[in-house]
């Protein structure tokens, strides 16, 4: 049985493996895992995880950052949803068999590490766009009480669904909820979620107080992904819930 990993990013990518993947492309990383880098966004969330579907992938993991909406959770908190919220309003619950068991884990690996973050489970919530500001995260989660936020999690979720097959979501928190986004980020981002570096630099030679807040955002990015590093240690664990090996291709693309 496979397992497919849905990532928006290759920042996060890295988090998983050195092993380069192209957007739109998916890749093994193991006998019985197959990662996916989709680009930013749910319409390519959901691109990603029908072609690993249609690759064999037989349980989805929506894996990466979030944004946290809840004030207690820090950059490097580790969220494990057991209940979605799509922007259409729908709720999508997470089969309780393969989140207690990834729960388990997940906190056996964050245990490993006195530096690494806390685990949360509960509600995590979609957004189709960015974020920005701390007042627009303060809303929303007051109107949904969700911990945390990401653009992919539900699209996966929903495909998963209309497939009949189990999903996991395994989300590091990047930024705070007292955070806005630096909006020379904002400026600079692209549909896929690529930062283009020439429009970054250019908002920055003309707002230079923004740096300040881009390294901020930078050093909580990295804890984000320390964490996910720590757990992708017990990724193999975490896929047991399904198991016996499949063949497979090298590289796969969509």
């Amino acid at each position: 049985m496979i397992t497919g990993i849905v990532v928006a990013l290759p920042e996060e990518v890295v988090t998983l493996t050195p092993k380069r993947i192209d957007k739109g492309h998916c890749v093994f990383i193991g006998d019985r895992i197959l990662v996916a880098c989709a680009g930013m966004g749910p319409v390519n969330a959901a691109a990603a995880a029908e072609l690993l579907i249609a690759k064999g992938a037989s349980q989805l993991i929506s894996w990466g950052c979030a944004a946290a909406l809840a004030p207690s959770l820090r950059p490097g908190d580790l969220v494990c949803a057991d209940r979605l919220l799509a922007a259409d309003h729908e709720e999508i619950a997470i089969g309780a068999g393969w989140f207690g068991h990834a729960k388990d884990r997940l906190a056996a690996a964050l245990a490993d590490d006195r530096k690494a973050g806390a685990l949360h489970a509960g509600l995590l919530t979609e957004s189709a766009t960015l974020v920005g500001t701390a007042a627009a995260k303060k809303q929303l989660h007051a109107r949904t009480a969700a911990l945390a936020l990401d653009m992919e999690s539900c699209a996966i979720a929903k495909v998963a669904q209309q497939h009949g097959l189990p999903v996991l979501t395994i989300r590091a928190i990047a930024d705070p909820a007292g955070m806005a986004l630096p909006e020379a980020v904002v400026q600079a981002t692209n549909a896929d979620g690529d930062v283009a570096i020439g429009k970054l630099l250019g908002y920055l030679a003309l707002h230079p107080a923004e740096l300040p807040s881009l390294i901020q955002l930078g050093l909580c990015f990295s804890k984000a992904k320390r964490t996910l590093k720590q757990v992708a240690a017990r990724l193999e664990e975490i896929a047991e819930f399904a198991c016996p090996p499949a063949g497979r291709p090298d590289r796969l693309t969509f």
